[in-house]
Order: C-alpha cells, then sequence, then structure tokens
C-alpha cells in the first residue's frame, strides 16, 4: 500500500525533526529537502500531497520558494503548511501573501499536527 507523501523542508532541528517522526508515526512518507532553493524543485519532482515549510531560514527565502510552488501551473494546487516560532515580525504575513495555505507557529503544529494537516488538507 502507497503511504500518502509529505515533503518537508526546515533547518532548526525542533521542531524539524519531532515533525518528521510524527508524520512517520501518522502514516506519511515524508521525504526532506535539505535546501530551500530545491524545494519548489523536489515538489514538482516528487508530486507529494502536502509541502511543510520552516519559514525560518538562515540559508534562504522560504517565502520566494513558497511563492514559486504556488506560482507554477504544476504544483500550484499543493497545500503549503509553512511554520515558525513566535517571534518573526512579518514573516507569516508574508508567507500568506506568497501562498502558503495555512501559517501556524511550530508550537501549535508540533502538538496539534493531525488536526493542522487536515485543515490543510481540506478542500475548498
Amino acid at each position: 500500500m502507497t503511504k500518502p507523501r509529505l515533503l518537508l523542508f526546515y533547518e532548526r532541528l525542533l521542531p524539524g525533526t519531532q515533525l518528521v517522526n510524527r508524520l512517520e508515526d501518522l502514516g506519511y512518507e515524508v521525504r526532506t529537502v535539505g535546501a530551500v532553493e530545491d524545494l519548489p524543485v523536489v515538489t514538482a519532482a516528487w508530486k507529494p500531497l502536502l509541502v511543510l515549510a520552516d519559514l525560518e531560514s538562515s540559508r534562504g527565502n522560504v517565502v520566494e520558494a513558497v511563492r514559486r510552488i504556488r506560482q507554477d501551473p504544476g504544483t500550484s494546487h499543493v497545500p503549503v503548511l509553512g511554520f515558525c516560532g513566535g517571534r518573526v515580525g512579518d514573516l507569516m504575513e508574508r508567507a500568506r501573501e506568497a501562498g502558503a495555505t495555512l501559517v501556524v507557529q511550530d508550537v501549535a503544529l508540533v502538538q496539534h499536527l493531525a488536526q493542522w494537516l487536515d485543515q490543510a488538507l481540506e478542500v475548498d
């Protein structure tokens, strides 16, 4: 039986590793991307059900990667769930403007992962 695929980008070990473990426990096949610039390319090639992206990156612009995923006709249908810590200024708003389906604080995401996934995957 094929497991649903989720793509995850993270730099911060917590919550990144927690998310990988929890997602696998929930029955998802999880692939991680180590470089933010690879996120749109891997999304197009691997065709995940959902992309989870840590918006806090010291090595690239995650908001721009979200924008590229949402603007590409081949990946525009893929929901993007962005997450970040509590003190990030306007980062959450910029991610929403770029097309992120949901943006949540990482603590809430880890604690209520199944509910956030359900909400992000909800079809309008």
